[in-house]
C-alpha cells in the first residue's frame, strides 16, 4: 500500500480549515444544484447528486444550504452551467487540471490562462496533461473504521481497486462508473465514509523537493481556486515531508 500523497494530506486539511468559508459553500452548492438539475432531485435516486450532498456534508455545509440549492434546480431558478475541464503546466512543469462549471466559457478560460501565464505556467490544449492521471473514484475513511486488512477487506468485497492507508485515513480507490455501486458496498460494511468523490488521480507525481517550486505552485493553486467558476484543482506532484512541514 502506497503512502497518501502529502499534497492531498495537506489540501484535505485544508478543506477542512476553510470549511466555514462562503466561498466553498457556494461552490459545493453549485454541484448540488448541476447535479439536481440533470437529475432526479431524490439524492437516493440520484448517484451524482447523493455524493455531491455527501461531499457538502463532509464539508460541514448548512442543510439549509443543501436544501436550497436543490430547491433552485427543481424551481428552474438555477443558472445554465457548463463543465469545463482546462490543463497546463505550472512552476518547474507541473501538470494541473482544472475543473470549472460556469455560465460564462469566455470569462472563465480568460482567468484562467491569466492565472497560469502570471505564475510562468502555460495553458494547455483539453488532454495535453490529462493522460498523466486517472479519472477515479475515491472513497475516505478515518482510521476508527478499522485496521487496514479489515478495511482492505472490505474494499475488495466491495469491488474497490486500491486501499491507500496513511496517518490520515484510509483511501479507497475504484473505477469512477462504479463510485456510487461501490461506495453504498462500503457503507453497509463499514458505516458512512468521510468522503465520496470523482478524482483525477496522479500515475507518476513528481516529488517536488525546493521550498520556492512549492510556493510558486501552492500560490497558482490558490488562485484558482479562488476563483468562483473553479471547482477543483488536481496536480501531478507529491511534497518531500521537509517541503511539506514549511509550507
Amino acid at each position: 500500500m502506497a503512502g497518501h500523497s502529502k499534497w492531498a494530506n495537506i489540501q484535505h486539511r485544508k478543506g477542512r480549515q476553510d470549511a466555514a468559508r462562503s466561498k466553498l459553500f457556494s461552490k459545493l452548492a453549485k454541484e448540488i444544484t448541476v447535479a439536481a438539475k440533470m437529475g432526479d432531485p431524490d439524492p437516493d435516486k440520484n448517484p451524482r447528486l447523493r455524493l455531491a450532498v455527501k461531499e457538502a456534508k463532509s464539508n460541514s455545509c448548512p442543510k439549509d444550504v443543501i436544501d436550497r440549492a436543490i430547491k433552485k434546480a427543481v424551481g428552474g431558478d438555477a443558472e445554465n452551467y457548463e463543465e469545463i475541464r482546462y490543463e497546463g503546466y505550472g512552476p518547474n512543469g507541473i501538470a494541473l487540471v482544472v475543473e470549472a462549471m460556469t455560465d460564462n466559457r469566455n470569462r472563465t478560460a480568460s482567468n484562467v490562462r491569466s492565472y497560469f501565464t502570471k505564475a510562468g505556467g502555460d495553458l494547455g490544449q483539453t488532454g495535453s496533461v490529462s493522460f498523466m492521471f486517472d479519472r477515479v473514484g475515491e472513497i475516505m475513511y478515518p482510521l476508527s473504521a478499522g485496521d487496514a486488512d479489515t478495511v482492505m477487506l472490505a474494499a475488495i468485497e466491495a469491488g474497490a481497486d486500491d486501499v491507500e492507508t496513511d496517518e490520515e485515513g484510509h483511501w479507497i480507490y475504484c473505477a469512477d462508473t462504479a463510485l456510487n455501486e461501490v461506495s453504498t458496498a462500503l457503507e453497509a460494511a463499514l458505516g458512512e465514509s468521510e468522503t465520496a468523490k470523482l478524482i483525477w488521480k496522479p500515475q507518476a507525481p513528481t516529488e517536488i523537493t525546493d521550498v520556492e517550486t512549492a510556493q510558486k505552485l501552492m500560490k497558482l493553486i490558490d488562485t484558482l481556486e479562488d476563483d468562483d467558476d473553479v471547482q477543483n484543482v488536481t496536480g501531478n506532484f507529491d511534497l518531500s515531508e521537509e517541503v511539506a512541514a514549511q509550507l
